[in-house]
């Protein structure tokens, strides 16, 4: 009895590390781009510019870039003067004051005060503060004086560059996602329908727990949509990607909405079975059938395509459950009422709206 249990948190730690696994693989693009952003701005302002320890100028440019896409653009300017600002206040009031404690607070005073003047975003402010604290902690050589607000200004630049270079992955990613959401919506049923079909009760917790372990996945579709707008916003070489981008955004609503019912129906069904309620096997034929209809429906998000052959299938299904027979049983009566929940949240993933959706399905049948 103990080992169930531990089974189940044993299985929920290794859904954490594949996730965990899955988004450091996602964002492997962005931390190489910054890596080789920084090589590329040492070796510019050291190189062609003959700064001696052009630290800044990495710096800069990792700032800027981060590992998001969202307001890329924005961002890289708002670090970039951010940074080359605090520079170079610091500089300037280091060359004239000297450094201190009193000199510090100066230094960092005027630092945002410039910022905020400039109307800048609070990354613009913070950053001015920061580079201004480290340029004054950090005295220069006398040869070095001012070199490192154009060290600032050269790591920007090339995080301005790089920003606009982003490989077709993120574009790639909400279809990706979406299907791998909808294939674990098919594989929940289809496990439902066979805990229907035989009622044991630790396939069916085991089964619940699996289900409930399933919000990340959402998650990371919400991060791949919104990391593919911002991509097509950001890069003017992946524009024309921008009303595929959005298409896929906006089944992200819809597909929770799926998930979720379908996590009810698992539950009702786990309850059925702890409770040796019986489900009459109709039901477990319909939540078959609905499986084998959500399995179309993510392939067709795989290819990229509105998933409109599986609204055929789905419909079936949707009919159907106008015209199995009844049972008194109420948890049986919550699983159905679910089918038809999880048919009406996939039929939206078909390119009906959500009234045809709901209109689409018949009557419930009576008891």
């Amino acid at each position: 009895m103990e080992a169930a249990p531990l089974d189940r948190a044993w299985r929920r730690s290794r859904v954490s590390v594949r996730a965990r696994v899955a988004r450091t693989r996602a964002k492997t693009w962005q931390i190489a781009q910054c890596a080789v952003a920084a090589g590329v701005a040492w070796w510019l302002a050291a190189g062609v510019f003959d700064h001696p320890t052009p630290f800044f100028a990495p710096i800069a440019a990792v700032v800027s870039l981060g590992t998001s896409y969202g307001q890329r653009l924005r961002r890289v300017a708002e670090v970039t003067i951010g940074v080359a600002l605090g520079v170079f206040i610091g500089d300037a009031l280091v060359q004239w004051v000297g450094v201190g404690p009193w000199q510090l607070t100066m230094i960092v005073a005027l630092a945002m005060s410039v910022a905020f003047l400039l109307d800048g975003g609070q990354l613009l402010v913070t950053q001015a503060a920061v580079q201004s604290i480290v340029v004054a902690a950090l005295v220069p050589g006398p040869d070095q004086a001012f070199l490192r607000w154009t060290d600032a200004l050269i790591g920007g630049a090339v995080a301005l560059v790089a920003a606009t270079l982003v490989p077709a992955a993120p574009l790639r990613r909400p279809r990706e996602q979406a299907a791998v959401v909808v294939g674990k919506i098919a594989d929940l049923l289809r496990a439902a329908s066979d805990v229907m079909a035989n009622g044991e009760a630790e396939p069916a917790l085991d089964l619940l727990a699996d289900a409930r372990s399933t919000d990340y996945l959402i998650r990371e579709l919400q991060v791949a949509a919104d990391e593919g707008m911002a991509v097509v916003a950001s890069s003017p070489f992946r524009i024309r990607h921008r009303p595929g981008i959005r298409k896929m955004a906006e089944l992200v609503e819809p597909l929770d909405r799926a998930l979720r019912s379908t996590r009810v129906l698992v539950r009702q069904t786990a309850v059925a079975a702890y409770h040796r309620r019986p489900v009459p096997p109709a039901y477990a034929v319909l939540c078959d059938e609905l499986a084998a209809a959500a399995t179309v429906v993510g392939q067709e998000l795989a290819a990229n395509r509105m998933a409109e052959v599986a609204r055929e299938p789905l419909l079936v299904v949707g009919a159907a459950t106008g015209r199995v027979d009844r049972t008194e049983i109420l948890s049986a009566e919550v699983i159905l009422a679910q089918i038809r929940s999880v048919v009406a949240d996939l039929l939206l993933l078909t390119g009906l709206d959500e009234l045809e959706a709901t209109d689409a399905l018949p009557p419930p049948p009576r008891a």
